[in-house]
């Protein structure tokens, strides 16, 4: 899993007709105090997120186990949305 901040969303009317009704969101990985670093990626949305939700993502195989994501061509999907970080005693995000 990681930790990932929403920064856009994307449309795509021409898709693999399983994903039809999918929301997809643009997420860049974040560190534990919400800085985000690397390159983005498009995760499957399957719980309603939104642009500057902080949200944990699986990949790969992990990424097709949800019951909206099964069998279907997808490597990264949002399975959480969090609402609160702790690290080492210091709350490091607070929704």
């Amino acid at each position: 899993m990681l930790i990932s901040l929403v920064i856009g969303t994307t449309v795509s009317t021409i898709k693999d007709p399983t994903l039809s009704g999918r929301k997809l969101l643009i997420l860049r990985q974040t560190d534990v105090d919400g800085k985000a670093f690397g390159k983005p990626y498009v995760a499957v949305d399957t719980l309603d997120a939104g642009v500057g939700d902080l949200v944990l993502t699986a990949h790969g195989s992990s990424g097709r186990m949800t019951e909206l994501t099964k069998n279907k061509p997808v490597d990264a999907v949002i399975m959480a949305v969090i609402d609160h970080l702790e690290v080492g005693g210091k709350v490091t995000f607070d929704k």
